[in-house]
């Protein structure tokens, strides 16, 4: 899949540090208030930390030339007064901060999960997985401990090196300027430092999620690399990734190493030229050797906030960086929506039409045309209509648009006369229920994968009520392997039911669209996976269900065709003929030509079936997980 990682947000481009850190405010909420009072905190921390060389001034040039011993005690029992006070505000700074970070990153990741699942579907056929995982983990991370910890001390050691510098002016100012200017370098190079390094850490940050992507595609892959003996060429792409995000890591690490030694020798340079200015002073008489005290104790103070600002700039840019990438998901707008006054179906029997129906991927070229290409096809209640044509005719297309998983770009699809688009989503896929050939299950326990789409069934007082549900679906799907596992139903199936076969996987997922009791079944070959055998024996328990829903089946094999009790030929996006399969054979000789080539294909398959080429997971005859949609999806290409 092409990545988007590299694509400026939206609304960020042009926008500078502040601009774009300032998009989080609103998401903070109640911890604006413990971050403001963390801030304070600090702050007087560091006045206070600046007001100890102001009583050592007075304390050189007082009691200890007068050699007053009482008054000697006194000054340092104010400066210990002073330290503990410094103690006790950075101790309130770090109790008002801790909370609120960790809560508005919890905040974030719960309003990006829900944006995400939210969006569309066609967001997700062009995001690559791993570049989300990284935004909702390291990139939120990256914002909570800036939130903690970065943003106030930015802010604070800011102020105190303004108040600083104040503070050696009065002094004397012939030593501040000398001070300030020979520090001028610094804020120089921080400048530069910020072009440079926001630039890098982009691309650091995109390489990251690009190598999550790589790990997990490995990982749900692990069967076909090792069937296919791939596994060193996953490795040696893996290590280039790796390779490219370490080289980043180190142009990284030399920006921040160039900056750490303005920071070092600068201030270096600067402390050993004022003192020798500051001994001439004080030879002359322009000074106090307290005040020449007084002045180096302040510049030690300030020497952790000047030092500071360099790697607080770069967890600033981190943070810029890790906001971006956030708000590029958070912009991204759902285009399929709930209407504003949602219709109901007042008396819902199942019929489902399309109208001039077109559709095409949004980023498909130009010069491609329609998927679906003014499609016209009446389904009445309780009937079963197969969808039959050549790969690329449009058939997984028309069977994502029933649900909304996409929108038509042209006519509209009606479930009883009504559009789709006027009901909520939420109504829709309570009327209308899929299962996909590429059958996707959680990892969660039989049951709540075959109960997902009736979730007031969870209820403890409709247990029986769910038994029977369960039960049923189960048999329909011919899924009696259940009862063999472990703890029966209530068996976990592991990530992504990996821990079953193919076959198992797909009739779990036909029983879970089962169990949802919809008006309108559409099936997109869910049964590809099954063997000769187990496929008759859930064809003649899917009888009972479509004898009373209405039913559309992309069919891949010639028996799905005998389910239904009309069929549908797709041909190039358009409906080419609707009949049943007795006069579509008597009078196209398209639908013969498919017909035949399905013939050949599932001959095929269960030829390679019986010599053990295809039973690489086991058990059932299953072939292993692929994703043919996805990748027809990829090219703007529909089956």
């Amino acid at each position: 899949m092409s990545s988007t990682s590299s694509r400026p947000a939206p609304g960020t481009a042009h926008l500078n540090t502040v601009q774009a850190l300032l998009r989080l405010w609103p998401h903070l909420g109640a911890a604006r208030l413990r971050i403001l009072l963390g801030g304070v905190s600090a702050l007087l921390a560091a006045l206070v930390s600046l007001a100890i060389p102001i009583v050592l001034q007075r304390l050189v040039d007082g009691p200890l030339q007068s050699r007053d011993a009482s008054a000697v005690w006194g000054a340092a029992a104010l400066v210990l007064a002073l330290g503990v006070a410094e103690a006790a505000f950075i101790g309130a700074r770090r109790w008002f901060v801790l909370y609120p970070g960790t809560q508005v990153e919890a905040d974030l990741r719960t309003t990006l999960y829900r944006h995400l699942q939210d969006l569309p579907v066609a967001f997700h056929d062009r995001w690559q997985s791993g570049q989300l995982l990284s935004r909702s983990m390291s990139d939120l991370n990256s914002i909570r401990r800036w939130l903690s910890f970065g943003l106030v001390l930015l802010v604070v050691n800011a102020i105190t090196i303004v108040v600083g510098f104040g503070v050696l002016f009065s002094w004397n100012w012939i030593l501040g300027l000398l001070f300030l200017v020979l520090s001028i370098p610094v804020w120089v190079y921080s400048f530069v430092f910020e072009e440079r390094y926001s630039v890098v850490a982009r691309r650091s940050q995109d390489q990251q999620g690009d190598l999550a992507t790589a790990v997990e595609e490995s990982v749900h892959g692990i069967r076909v690399l090792k069937a296919f003996g791939r596994g060193r060429y996953s490795l040696e792409k893996f290590t280039r990734q790796a390779e490219d995000l370490r080289g980043t890591e180190i142009e990284k690490a030399k920006a921040i190493a160039d900056i750490w030694f303005w920071l070092m020798f600068v201030p270096d340079a600067a402390y050993a030229l004022s003192l020798f200015g500051g001994v001439i002073l004080v030879w002359q008489d322009q000074m106090t050797v307290g005040q020449l005290f007084a002045f180096f104790a302040t510049a030690t103070v300030l020497r952790w906030p000047i030092e500071s600002i360099g790697f607080l700039l770069s967890m600033t840019l981190d943070t810029r960086t890790a906001t971006d990438r956030l708000f590029e998901v958070l912009d991204e707008q759902n285009r399929i929506t709930d209407p504003a006054h949602p219709v109901t179906v007042a008396d819902a029997r199942g019929r489902l039409v399309f109208e001039g129906a077109h559709f095409r991927y949004q980023d498909s070229p130009a010069q491609y045309a329609d998927v679906l290409n003014g499609i016209d096809l009446a389904i009445e209640p309780g009937e079963t209509m197969a969808l039959v044509g050549l790969t690329g005719s449009g058939k997984t297309t028309m069977t994502a648009l029933t649900t909304r998983l996409y929108d038509v770009t042209g006519g509209r699809i009606t479930v009883d006369g009504v559009d789709v688009r006027d009901l909520s989503r939420e109504q829709l896929r309570t009327h209308v229920a899929m299962a996909f050939e590429d059958a996707t299950l959680f990892s969660a326990s039989v049951r709540e994968n075959v109960l997902l789409g009736r979730p007031e069934l969870a209820d403890p007082a409709r247990a029986e009520q769910a038994r029977e549900v369960l039960e049923e679906a189960l048999d329909v799907a011919q899924a009696g392997f259940v009862r063999d596992l472990p703890k029966g139903v209530d068996t976990k199936v592991g990530e992504e039911g990996l821990s079953l076969s193919g076959g198992q996987r797909q009739r779990l997922a036909l029983a879970r669209a089962v169990a949802a009791r919809p008006e309108v079944l559409v099936l997109d070959d869910p049964l590809s996976a099954l063997d000769v055998d187990t496929e008759a024996l859930v064809e003649a328990a899917l009888r009972t269900v479509l004898a009373t829903t209405t039913a559309m089946i992309v069919a891949h094999r010639p028996s799905t065709v005998a389910l239904a009790d009309r069929v549908a030929l797709l041909q190039s996006g358009r409906i080419a003929d609707v009949g049943t399969h007795s006069e579509l054979l008597a009078r196209n000789e398209h639908y013969r030509y498919v017909i035949s080539s399905l013939d050949e294909e599932f001959e095929e398959r269960e030829k390679r079936t019986q010599t053990g080429a295809l039973d690489i997971i086991g058990g059932d005859g299953s072939t292993p997980d692929a994703q043919p949609i996805r990748l027809d999806r990829e090219r703007g290409i529909g089956q």
